[in-house]
């Protein structure tokens, strides 16, 4: 019975992962199977999310599968910036309907487990369905169900506690293949054009990637529409989310072929490896209305805007031709240390 059992849950994943599920269609990247943990005992919900006035911490004493509006319907409480959560404040803010015999266990779980949320920079921590099982385990509470999310921009501070953390791909889609893929064994195979156009983009992305994980300087790359006809490239993790938003916000939503930034003061190489990779995708497809190059960013602290501009403009020499050919048009708009150079440089490459 259990091998069957076992056969079944592996041809369930199975099929979910090539086929769709519920009507959804995408990929399964992670499956986790837990054992069953049988109880008659009162299920409770905790969730603990971060705001711009502190930390949130919600508790309601009717969780599992059926808890509802818990936005509505549970305890919370609000820790400031800065604050702790002490076990006398769970207690008197959050335990109001929970029986005293469980008091003591819940709220040295709760503010315990709002230390770990504080300590390892997480922004979304919820539990549903927490359950009180003296009897399964020594602190009397057994987490049966839990979501998180943390935040990327602490892996400086939190790499060591983290440990090996593989961050999700971007807009929900599935990982690019490896650097290290052995191109040679496609040859001599017959493979459609999708298939090939959607390989080399996903190289792509993987040799930017490893550029940036290489570099001090941050650099990325997400191709949206490989045949849209506006490519960006600007210096700025903020001034790249507002020129992607003014871009869509302006009817060009259709039209964005990537989302990207360089910044953290990257060298003249390592821009010139960034710039010729955008401007091979760019000319690979010709556009009726022909293309657009954005190279932008806001007025930079720190980045020698001449130096990486310098880099630009290798690659734009060395695309001269193709540039050419579809009709790609550039703007440039950039300021900070030493942009009057880097704008008289990229201003001499156009003439």
């Amino acid at each position: 019975m259990k091998d069957l059992l076992s056969f079944t849950w592996c041809h369930w994943i199975y099929m979910a992962c090539v086929n769709d599920c519920n009507g959804q269609y995408g990929k399964i990247v992670y499956c986790c199977i837990g054992r069953a943990i049988i109880h008659q005992e009162e299920e409770f919900y905790v969730c603990i999310y971060a705001a711009r006035e502190g930390d949130y911490v919600l508790f309601h004493h009717e969780g599992g599968v059926d808890v509802g509006d818990v936005d509505a319907k549970a305890q919370k409480l609000l820790v400031g910036v800065g604050d702790r959560l002490t076990e006398q404040d769970v207690k008197n803010h959050l335990l109001n309907h929970v029986t005293s015999e469980k008091k003591e266990v819940l709220a040295s779980f709760i503010s315990g487990l709002f230390n770990l949320y504080d300590d390892l920079y997480f922004t979304y921590l919820e539990i549903n369905p927490l359950v009180y099982l003296p009897v399964v385990t020594k602190d009397g509470v057994y987490v049966l169900d839990m979501a998180a999310k943390i935040d990327a921009t602490a892996d400086y501070l939190c790499k060591a506690k983290w440990g090996e953390v593989d961050f999700p791909p971007p807009f929900g889609r599935e990982a690019y293949p490896e650097v290290r893929i052995q191109l040679e064994t496609l040859k001599g195979q017959e493979h459609s054009f999708p298939f090939i156009a959607s390989l080399h983009l996903r190289v792509s992305e993987a040799y930017i990637a490893d550029l940036d994980a290489k570099s001090g300087a941050s650099l990325k790359l997400t191709i949206l529409n490989p045949r849209g006809r506006i490519w960006t490239m600007v210096a700025g993790g903020g001034a790249s989310v507002v020129y992607s938003d003014t871009i869509c916000d302006l009817g060009g939503v259709d039209e964005l072929a990537n989302y990207g930034e360089y910044s953290g003061a990257p060298s003249e190489q390592q821009t010139y490896d960034y710039a010729k990779t955008i401007l091979s995708l760019m000319t690979r497809e010709k556009h009726l209305d022909g293309k657009i190059l954005i190279i932008g960013g806001s007025i930079a602290n720190f980045t020698n805007v001449a130096a990486t501009f310098k880099g630009i403009v290798r690659a734009i020499k060395d695309f001269q031709g193709p540039l050419k050919e579809h009709e790609v048009t550039i703007f440039v708009r950039r300021g900070g240390p030493n942009y009057q150079e880097g704008l008289r440089v990229m201003g001499e490459v156009g003439e």
